[in-house]
């Protein structure tokens, strides 16, 4: 592809390698936020595809009403969770939406901190993505407790009958450590959110789409004093975010690793799950970019260079999890302990051997396809490694939970697990939740990032090295 790109004059210029590949076809300021704003503020831009997914999205959302209003009646026997394995599938689903939110943490924050242009493209919609999932994830502590209307119990609040919070507790950890992470990021999402809806504003032709937008955007009116103090924010929200992507799902990986049983109480379960997470963040990054590109015509706009990279990050992130899986068994049959070695025979050839092997098939060898570079140019390719990859997080989480809990140090606490099917419904509730959440999120905001695109082309026109702050009197001039 030539590293050119024709401006409004017709001429041609270089482009910098480092922003080549990230827009292509001929574009202006203008183009491009009619292009992107369009979705938004026209109904015809919102084909028969959006109108499927919503209704997939809207069915099952009322199937994870339906079954939370019987938990609440029924209470959590409903489920498969018993003794000895009292953390069943809300456990594991938890762990595993948590997971899925942290690339969009990762491509929003850390990737702005690096100064990495091709985050531009995506940012926006993975930074959605990380707050929808981390909603799913919310339901299952709540509702896994068995009290929900207790909830409140583990915040410490002011109370006549003096009772705290257990602090040292796994769940208590979490409800923090959740709770910032979800704050920070609605925070971080809606700061970058703020000019694009002035944008919408200002080009609205309904009256209340215009006044909500006029709300929404607080005030904004493009001034060098607005661009400095969002840019200020910008950077100091990311540096918040960047630790959370570290700090959250190692936090998470406490619930297990403080517990004293097998397969569990070992010190690489904080990175092992940090890398896991950013696994399967990326592929559900990819699953949504895929259609998303094909549907609204955004190709250029998220290229094959995005989509590249996408796949190489979730390459390097699924070798340090094989890794993660291969220490775990040095470390089991290499201990010595009888415990370790029984729990790491019984997940191989146990009953649920099945589980463990489908997940080193899922996780390990699939991921090894993106080493080809004709892979990693096929869309169809990169969706379907990046399902894999997500049943294949989801088996881990299985394994992990489930496997280890069937056989504990005494054989008198043996036992099996099997889920029932409100299992199985609240599992496909939650995920109609955020396919629900995320169309809506498409119908009614950018899902992507408006003006870092108009800087991206301005960095096109005027080098990689300008400004921020030439970037934006350009647009403003172009306005």
């Amino acid at each position: 592809m030539s590293n050119s790109l024709p401006d409004s004059s017709g001429s041609n210029h270089l482009v910098d390698p480092a922003v080549a590949g990230m827009m292509e076809g001929e574009h202006t300021y203008e183009s491009i936020t009619e292009k992107l704003t369009s979705i938004v503020l026209r109904q015809d831009r919102h084909g028969l595809p959006w109108w499927i997914m919503i209704g997939i999205g809207f069915v099952l959302y009322n199937v994870l009403f339906s079954v939370i209003l019987k938990l609440l009646f029924t209470g959590i026997g409903m489920f498969g969770n018993n003794e000895p394995v009292g953390w069943g599938w809300p456990i594991i689903n938890f762990v595993w939406w948590i997971g899925i939110g942290h690339a969009g943490t990762l491509i929003s924050a850390f990737l702005l901190l690096m100064r990495q242009n091709w985050r531009n493209a995506i940012n926006r919609f993975a930074e959605a993505m990380t707050i929808f999932a981390v909603v799913c994830a919310g339901i299952y502590p709540l509702l896994h407790t068995g009290r929900p209307w207790c909830a409140y119990w583990l915040f410490p609040y002011p109370n006549i009958l003096a009772m705290w919070p257990q602090w040292r507790s796994p769940l208590l950890w979490d409800v923090f450590a959740v709770s910032t992470y979800a704050s920070v990021s609605v925070l971080f999402w809606f700061i970058g959110l703020i000019p694009d809806f002035a944008s919408l504003r200002d080009r609205s032709e309904n009256i209340l789409a215009k006044k909500t937008f006029a709300c929404l955007c607080l005030g904004w009116r493009g001034s060098a004093e607005h661009w400095r103090r969002y840019e200020v924010a910008s950077l100091i929200l990311a540096g918040i975010s960047t630790p959370l992507v570290l700090s959250v799902h190692s936090i998470i990986s406490f619930d297990f690793s403080v517990g004293i049983v097998p397969g569990w109480h070992t010190t690489i379960s904080p990175p092992y799950f940090v890398a896991g997470a950013v696994y399967a963040g990326f592929a559900m990054v990819i699953m949504l970019a895929v259609p998303l590109r094909k549907w609204y015509h955004l190709e250029e706009y998220i290229t094959q260079k995005h989509m590249d990279w996408m796949a190489k990050l979730m390459l390097t992130t699924g070798l340090i999890v094989f890794y993660g899986y291969l220490m775990e068994l040095f470390y089991s049959y290499l201990s010595g302990d009888p415990y370790e070695i029984a729990m790491m025979h019984f997940r191989q050839f146990g009953p649920y051997g099945w589980a463990y092997w489908l997940l080193i098939c899922c996780n390990g060898v699939t991921p090894q396809l993106l080493w080809i570079p004709r892979i990693r140019r096929s869309n169809s390719a990169l969706f379907i490694i990046s399902v894999v990859v997500s049943i294949g997080m989801w088996l881990e989480r299985y394994v992990i939970v489930v496997v280890s809990l069937t056989r504990d140090y005494l054989p008198s606490s043996w036992g099996y697990f099997t889920n029932t099917m409100w299992d199985a419904l609240m599992y496909l509730g939650t995920m109609g939740q955020f396919i629900f959440l995320f169309f809506m999120f498409v119908r009614v905001m950018p899902m992507i990032n408006v003006f870092e695109m108009r800087e991206l082309l301005h960095k096109f026109h005027h080098g990689h090295g300008a400004h921020t702050e030439d970037a934006t009197h350009a647009v403003e001039a172009a306005e």
